[in-house]
C-alpha cells in the first residue's frame, strides 16, 4: 500500500477512513492554516501526528510535492493490546520489540514469530518500524495470521503483563544468564532490543531476567531477527518436549 503525501490528500483519506494509516508526518516548520484541521482529523481517528525534519519527508516521498505532510499507510490492521492481555494462557508466548527499525527485521521476526507458534508480537509506537509493505512482503504473509498489536508505552505493557503473571524475559549480551539453562515453560514475554542499542533502560529494569546468547566468533553479536529465532525455537523445543 503506497504512502500519501500532501495536505489534502493526507485530510481526505483521514476523513473517509478507506486507508490504513499507521501515522502522520508533518515536516518542521510546516505552516497551514489547514494543519489544524489535519491534526484534530488525526486525533478524531486516533492515528498518531510527529513532527520530523523536511529531509525525511524528502526522502520517504522521493522528493515528491509533499508539502510538509505525509501518512504511512499500514499493510495490515493492528491488534488490539488489550485482546493480547486477555487472551493469555499457560502456554502463552510473546515476542517484544524495543526499538526495532529496520522493516526487513521486523518482517522477519513475525516470521519467525509465527513458525515458532507465539501467540502475538508487540511493538511501540514511536522510534520503530511499523506495518509496511515491505514488512508484510519479508514477513512471507505472516501478518496475516499472527496478532501484532502497538503500544504507546512499552514498559507499561510489561507491567501489566506481569500483573497477569507473565514472566517477562529480556535478551541482551549482558544476560546474566545462558539462554538455553532458562526454564521457559509458563506464561512469558520475550523482549529483544533495537538494532545496535540493546534494550532501554526502563525496559530492562522491568524484566524478571535478561538471558544472553553466548558467542563464539569474532563478532560480538547477532542480527536481532537472527536472536530472535534463535531464543524462540529454544523455548519451543523445550515446551514441546514437555507435553
Amino acid at each position: 500500500m503506497a504512502n500519501i503525501y500532501g495536505l489534502l490528500p493526507v485530510l481526505e483519506a483521514l476523513r473517509a477512513g478507506t486507508k490504513r494509516i499507521d501515522r502522520i508526518v508533518i515536516a518542521d516548520g510546516a505552516r497551514d492554516s489547514r494543519l489544524r484541521q489535519l491534526i484534530e482529523a488525526a486525533r478524531s481517528a486516533g492515528v498518531p501526528v510527529r513532527r520530523e525534519p523536511r529531509v525525511t519527508l524528502d526522502r520517504l516521498t522521493q522528493n515528491g510535492n509533499h508539502q510538509g505532510v505525509l501518512a504511512i499507510t499500514s499493510a495490515a490492521d493492528y491488534a488490539d493490546a488489550d485482546d493480547l492481555l486477555t487472551s493469555i494462557t499457560p502456554q502463552t508466548l510473546f515476542v517484544l520489540l524495543d526499538g526495532v527499525e529496520d522493516p526487513h527485521n521486523l518482517g522477519a521476526i513475525i516470521r519467525t514469530a509465527e513458525c515458532a507458534g507465539a501467540a502475538g508480537v508487540v511493538v511501540p509506537e514511536r522510534r520503530a518500524a511499523h506495518l509496511t509493505d515491505i514488512v508484510a512482503k519479508t514477513s512471507a504473509g505472516a501478518v496475516n495470521y499472527l496478532p501484532v498489536a502497538r503500544v504507546t508505552n512499552l514498559a507499561a505493557f510489561i507491567e501489566s503483563l506481569k500483573r497477569r503473571n507473565v514472566w517477562v524475559i529480556g535478551v541482551e549480551q549482558s544476560g546474566e544468564t545462558n539462554y538455553h539453562e532458562f526454564d521457559y515453560s509458563g506464561p512469558i514475554a520475550l523482549v529483544f532490543g533495537g538494532e545496535g542499542s540493546g534494550l532501554h533502560r526502563l525496559v530492562r529494569e522491568r524484566c524478571d531476567m535478561v538471558v544472553s546468547i553466548p558467542m563464539r566468533g569474532k563478532v560480538s553479536s547477532l542480527n536481532v531477527s537472527v536472536a530472535v529465532g534463535v531464543v524462540l525455537f529454544e523455548a519451543s523445543r523445550q515446551r514441546n518436549s514437555k507435553k
